[in-house]
């Protein structure tokens, strides 16, 4: 049983909840290993169309448990918890915030981060990864690495810069400040703020949107696409990969009962079941030769 997140499964939707609200859901070594299980978890679940990150309490994460005090960073004394977690990477204990990242990253299903307060250092990189970010209006974030003498985590200077675009990034990575969710909806880091007491709300009518009305083959497939072609140099490699996908689904039952369900004006019941199609769409993110996970 985890002891630092919370995982339910309702409707279709599994909610990952971190659950340390008296330390602000610090984000720890054993918090890393229950999210890699969670995320492992949701995608193996083929009842789970949408899965929701948020943070117990008043705040989504307020960064690295510090409680070690000025060698929290160091992996001399972190270097056996992290390769528990994650492995190493080019002979190194692997950045547990890219750990995690990367696991969200690789989800078959989509990703809401619905950010309730407080998102600071891996509490602001773990979400980039997430397919649609959400904030209540009491969120804040903070890149504030260079404040603490280490660099961004969470692969993040591969996902921010994409996000919000080279400038912005800069500019926040740069000063480590922290900002408000208005900032970071001008910013386009967000999609939406929402008053705090309709964060649940808002984020629950976006996952039911999704599981009433989509085929989970088709949102796992797409999701995996729009990630991938981030990496390619040309759209031939999103139409190839474009063509084959459309060529095979569309000789199934999903898309035959998503055009007959449009047809006879009633809700769809799409039955298919993405791992039997991922192979369509090659693995993203797909991990370097020099990781060794024999130590995870």
């Amino acid at each position: 049983m985890p002891t630092e997140i919370r995982y339910e499964s309702v409707a279709g939707v599994a909610t990952i909840t971190l659950d340390r609200p008296d330390r602000l859901n610090a984000f720890t070594p054993t918090m890393a290993g229950e999210l890699v299980e969670a995320f492992d978890r949701s995608d193996a679940d083929d009842d789970v169309r949408v899965v929701v990150l948020t943070g117990a309490g008043r705040a989504f994460c307020a960064g690295a448990d510090l409680s070690a005090g000025g060698s929290t960073f160091d992996h001399r004394r972190t270097g056996d918890a992290r390769r528990r977690a994650g492995g190493t990477l080019g002979g190194a204990p692997r950045d547990l915030g890219g750990v995690v990242v990367l696991r969200i990253a690789a989800s078959t299903k989509p990703v809401i981060a619905a950010v309730n307060g407080p998102a600071v250092g891996v509490g602001a990189t773990m979400p980039l990864a997430a397919d649609i970010r959400i904030a209540s209006d009491t969120a804040r974030f903070g890149y504030v690495f260079t404040r603490r003498g280490i660099a961004p985590d969470g692969a993040s200077s591969w996902f921010l810069p994409r996000i919000v675009g080279i400038s912005q990034a800069m500019e926040w990575v740069a000063t480590g400040r922290v900002f408000d969710a208005d900032e970071a909806l001008r910013g386009r880091l967000v999609s939406r703020v929402v008053p705090g007491a309709e964060l649940g709300s808002t984020v629950a009518a976006l996952a039911a949107e999704i599981t009433e009305n989509t085929s989970a083959v088709s949102v796992a497939l797409s999701r995996r696409m729009l990630w991938a072609m981030l990496d390619t140099a040309s759209p031939w490699e999103a139409h190839r990969t474009e063509t084959r996908v459309i060529s095979t689904l569309g000789q199934g039952p999903d898309a035959v009962e998503g055009v007959t369900s449009f047809l006879e004006k009633r809700p769809p019941r799409f039955t298919g079941r993405p791992a039997d199609h991922l192979d369509l769409v090659p693995p993203w993110p797909e991990a370097p030769a020099d990781l060794d996970r024999s130590d995870g």
